[in-house]
């Protein structure tokens, strides 16, 4: 078996963040939403791993490098333009071979893993298998509907009148079918070839698809409300570990990670929460679903529940939350008098102002 990472997309959600950085390369509790991807494949005993990259490519390559760090081996393989998953396999085909699949979005989290699914597949082998998830939203996302047995009968893309809550995980096991699969569909009313219709095609060809509900949690981490909320989840199961140089005056309280070679002087650190090496924190309090990359600069301000990049500053800035900070983020006080706001905003921005 081969993993196929999707790591193409824009990120246009997560934008301006995404103009200067790959979606997939934001951090999460300090490490990239990528990383945790790697990780979880390698835990499926699963070693050769093909990279779908587009305009982003060589950073993710200078992140990721061979994946010997994460104990796999990352081929990377260039998508032109995010023309859709299922165009992700067939330009894959060569490097897949005769190999099943395990197919995984790289801007996806799920907790626990998907060792059970890959077992599962691998014991009994149908041409398709899905991972499936409830959702408030199912217009969002891929859909699936079942029969009263619980086979798969139906799968929709984004539907305005879903069959269902039940939504596509962004990880699907198949066989080399889908490769007969992908070839035979067209591409969709958004100009993309679609793995949901190329499901489809095999569910009318007559092929085996078997589905499973995911027991954990998941998040298409796309949004700034979905990294946060990702970013909480993942601190608060994180443990205390003091490793930075804290003084006296200071207090940390509950689940908080500093980093060897942070410094927190004078402030409250309240967890669960994590700060980066090489960061410094004075005369400030950080509260809860906080992460605080590297050499970041926190002078008498206040964060909570947000996502600082590396090497941000924050100046005598009062309760800054729910924000993901991009990298060298300068964040100051402004003059009390006159009253008046100076922004200097990228493309899609979105500013929320109270006065």
């Amino acid at each position: 078996m081969k993993a196929l990472v999707l790591s193409g997309g824009a990120g246009t959600r997560l934008r301006p963040i995404t103009h200067t950085s790959a979606k997939q390369l934001v951090p999460v509790a300090n490490k990239p939403i990528l990383f945790h991807v790697l990780e979880t494949i390698a835990a499926t005993g699963v070693i050769d791993v093909g990279m779908i990259v587009g305009e982003t490519g060589p950073e993710i390559q200078e992140a990721v490098g061979d994946g010997s760090q994460f104990g796999l081996q990352v081929t990377y393989l260039r998508q032109s333009a995010p023309l859709g998953l299922a165009h992700a396999v067939l330009i894959a085909r060569d490097y897949l071979g005769d190999d099943d699949v395990l197919m995984y979005l790289g801007d996806n989290f799920i907790s626990g893993g998907i060792t059970d699914a890959v077992e599962q597949f691998r014991k009994e082998r149908p041409d398709a298998q899905l991972v499936l998830s409830r959702v408030p939203d199912p217009t969002a996302f891929g859909v699936a509907e079942l029969d009263a047995a619980g086979r798969v009968v139906g799968l929709e893309e984004k539907p305005h009148h879903p069959k269902s809550d039940l939504a596509l995980v962004g990880v699907y096991l198949f066989t080399p079918a889908v490769h007969q699969a992908v070839r035979a569909i067209r591409p969709s009313a958004r100009g993309e070839l679609e793995i949901t219709d190329a499901v489809q095609w095999m569910l009318e060809a007559g092929l085996e698809i078997r589905s499973g509900e995911l027991s954990g949690y998941w998040r298409d981490t796309g949004s700034v409300a979905d990294m946060l909320e990702v970013n909480r989840m993942l601190l608060e199961s994180q443990e205390r570990r003091i490793d930075g140089s804290v003084d006296d005056t200071s207090e940390v309280i509950g689940r908080v990670s500093i980093a060897s070679g942070a410094t927190v002087r004078g402030s409250r650190i309240v967890g669960p929460a994590v700060i980066g090496s090489g960061t410094v924190v004075t005369d400030s309090y950080i509260g809860p679903s906080t992460s605080i990359a590297e050499d970041c600069c926190i002078n008498d301000s206040e964060l909570a529940s947000s996502i600082v990049l590396r090497g941000a500053s924050f100046e005598s800035v009062r309760r800054v939350e729910g924000s993901l900070v991009g990298r060298n983020a300068q964040v100051t006080l402004a003059p009390r008098r006159p009253v008046a706001h100076r922004l200097v905003l990228g493309d899609h921005a979105k500013v929320h102002i109270q006065s």
